[in-house]
C-alpha cells in the first residue's frame, strides 16, 4: 500500500515539475515544443548513468548503456516518466492556448 502511495505522489511530483520547468521555457525562449523534443533526451541522460562526455569519447559503449537503461525500466518507472511527458505535453497546449487567446508573454 506505501508503495503505491509513493508511485502516486512521484508521479504527480514529476507532472507538476516538467510542467513546470516546460511552461516557464516556452514562455521565455518562445519556442512552444522545445521540452517535447528535449524530454526524450533528458530522461535518457538521467537514466544510463555515464557521463555526457563519454557519448562523444566512447560511442559504441554509451549507447549500448543508454539502450539498457531504458530496457531495464519497470512499470512504476515508466509510469513515472510518462507523466512527466504528460506535463511536457500540457504546459505546451497551455502555452498555445494562451497565444491564440492573445497573451503575450516577455
Amino acid at each position: 500500500m506505501a508503495t503505491i502511495i509513493q508511485l502516486v505522489i512521484s508521479m504527480i511530483l514529476f507532472f507538476v515539475l516538467f510542467y513546470g520547468i516546460s511552461f516557464i521555457l516556452n514562455m521565455i525562449l518562445k519556442v512552444t515544443w522545445l521540452m517535447v523534443v528535449v524530454y526524450p533526451f533528458i530522461i535518457v541522460l538521467l537514466m544510463d548513468g555515464i557521463s555526457t562526455f563519454q557519448y562523444f569519447t566512447r560511442p559504441g559503449a554509451s549507447f549500448q548503456a543508454a539502450y539498457e537503461g531504458i530496457a531495464g525500466l519497470s512499470l512504476p518507472d515508466i509510469l513515472m516518466l510518462g507523466s512527466g511527458f504528460a506535463g511536457v505535453v500540457l504546459a505546451g497546449v497551455t502555452i498555445r492556448y494562451l497565444r491564440n487567446a492573445g497573451y503575450k508573454m516577455f
